[in-house]
């Protein structure tokens, strides 16, 4: 039988009937139309997530070096593996489980029946969307979070790690703080406000990132004997600027698909996520730029990339509470902090190729204090989240929970990352070779060049271009910019 094609206009009009027809019970819970509508919407703002993973791609592969894109790059589709297995199997009962202050200890690898899916999954009761819609959501935050720690660790981590830490995390790591915070932990119980996960997923992979790179060390020539700093470039900054705006059109997913509905609590509300969304990020992103051009003498490129992405890391946790006003506060004093904060990493001589700590640490840890100073009364009462700010009338109370937050979270996956990094570490390592590094991770840990045009004789390349064997480029090592740093004498 020919299915009949539905014309995209009588699609496109169906829409607005879709939304309405959630609203007209509200009183008699949602319409088999309005779940529809919010299936389809957590559905759409799921993939808009995932697609997240090709922005850190080409963010990460532009801001290190030719020789190791390829492996840079691979990683983002190994670990977004993992973590959409681990998670399926353990992580989303830890994370959502029905079960104590600390932990869910119900819904292993999904196996609940429908009638069930509330109580085992309680924390998400919110919404009336299918089980698989919840988790398809929530698994691509998992694997964003994942995909932040490695930023901090490129150009020298051996590619085992990827895959042991990665189930580490995905099962034990992220989840215990997600529960904290989202799956009603102690954390959810004072009413701490993370509408998307400032703190649940970019200080948590920050943290790990931070860890990783502490007992990594910094790679090769990046600092010299008497502890100055080299800027190590990174080969491809377009890549930056695509990979930047791949992610600023995913956090359209991250931030207003956390609703998971379309309908309630009130029509059009993720749509008012989505605009405080974006006024952070052009905040930031300029912010950032005249940052940069004052304490570096020139508009960074890389700097103002970063500043976009510290601000929409900012945003994530208050983007629901706060005013619009507020939001581009929120975003302008990300964008400097990602500056500052990437300088001021590398004068602590930790080497993190990406600004990872900077920019989803520092600003993860300031969006989610702003909901403290920000967050209004009416937006907390409808969120159900908290109170409101220091700003707004709330006094103390909010501002201080969220510092209790922000601490515990930090602690405990930092202190995790650490434990179990270092067992990698003396059992199977966690650093490639020093020839293995020097001639790049594509070649010593896949045996295959992401550029064999450049590196290799046989594909028309100059090879070694008079370089130790594997060494980059010095075409590709004379451009100036680095993660966030420009290269001055």
């Amino acid at each position: 039988m020919k299915r009949r094609k539905i014309p995209g206009k009588t699609l496109l009009a169906a829409i607005p009937l879709l939304l309405l027809a959630g609203t007209a019970n509200a009183a008699a819970g949602p319409t088999p139309a309005a779940i529809a509508a919010d299936t389809i919407w957590t559905v759409v703002a799921a993939v808009l997530v995932m697609f997240m993973q090709a922005g850190f791609a080409f963010l990460e592969a532009g801001l290190t070096r030719a020789k190791s894109a390829g492996h840079i790059a691979v990683k983002n589709i190994v670990i977004f593996s993992i973590a959409t297995l681990v998670f399926w199997a353990v992580g989303f009962a830890v994370c959502f489980g029905t079960g104590n202050a600390i932990f869910g200890t119900s819904g292993w690898g999904l196996a609940v029946a429908d009638k069930d899916v509330n109580t085992v999954f309680s924390s998400l009761s919110f919404s009336d969307i299918p089980l698989a819609a919840k988790y398809l959501f929530e698994v691509v935050f998992c694997a964003v979070s994942l995909a932040i720690v490695w930023g901090g660790m490129a150009e020298r981590t051996k590619f085992i790690v990827y895959l042991v830490f990665g189930v580490v995390f995905s099962a034990a790591i992220y989840p215990v703080v997600g529960h904290w915070i989202w799956g009603g932990g102690w954390l959810s119980t004072l009413g701490m406000q993370d509408f998307a996960g400032s703190t649940v997923v970019h200080l948590q992979g920050a943290s790990a990132a931070l860890a990783g790179a502490i007992l990594l060390g910094p790679r090769i020539g990046k600092y010299t004997k008497d502890g100055k700093s080299n800027a190590i470039v990174g080969h491809n900054i377009p890549f930056v600027v695509l990979g930047t705006l791949i992610l600023w059109l995913g956090w359209f997913g991250f931030n207003p698909g956390s609703t998971m509905m379309a309908t309630t609590p009130s029509v059009g509300y993720f749509s008012y996520v989505a605009m405080t969304t974006n006024l952070a990020a052009a905040a930031g992103a300029l912010s950032a730029m005249f940052m940069a051009w004052k304490l570096l003498g020139t508009p960074d490129m890389s700097m103002i990339a970063n500043g976009a992405i510290a601000a929409l890391v900012a945003i994530t946790a208050t983007c629901a509470f706060v005013d619009p006003w507020a939001s581009i506060v929120v975003g302008a004093l990300a964008g400097i902090i990602a500056v500052v904060g990437v300088l001021l990493v590398d004068r602590l001589r930790i080497d993190d190729p990406v600004g990872a700590v900077a920019v989803h640490g520092f600003a993860g840890v300031w969006g989610t204090l702003a909901n403290g100073l920000f967050a209004t009364p009416d937006r907390a009462k409808l969120l159900g989240v908290g109170g409101p700010g220091l700003f707004y009338g709330g006094g103390f109370h909010q501002l201080v929970v969220q510092i209790e937050g922000v601490s515990a979270s930090f602690a405990y996956v930092f202190v995790m990352s650490l434990l179990v990094l270092y067992v990698l570490k003396i059992t199977v390592g966690i650093r490639v070779s020093e020839k293995e590094e020097l001639q790049g991770l594509d070649i010593s840990e896949h045996k295959m060049w992401g550029y064999p045009e450049i590196f290799n004789p046989s594909f028309g390349g100059s090879g070694s271009m008079g370089m130790p064997p594997g060494a980059s480029s010095p075409r590709i090592e004379s451009a100036h910019q680095t993660a966030g740093q420009t290269l001055h004498p």
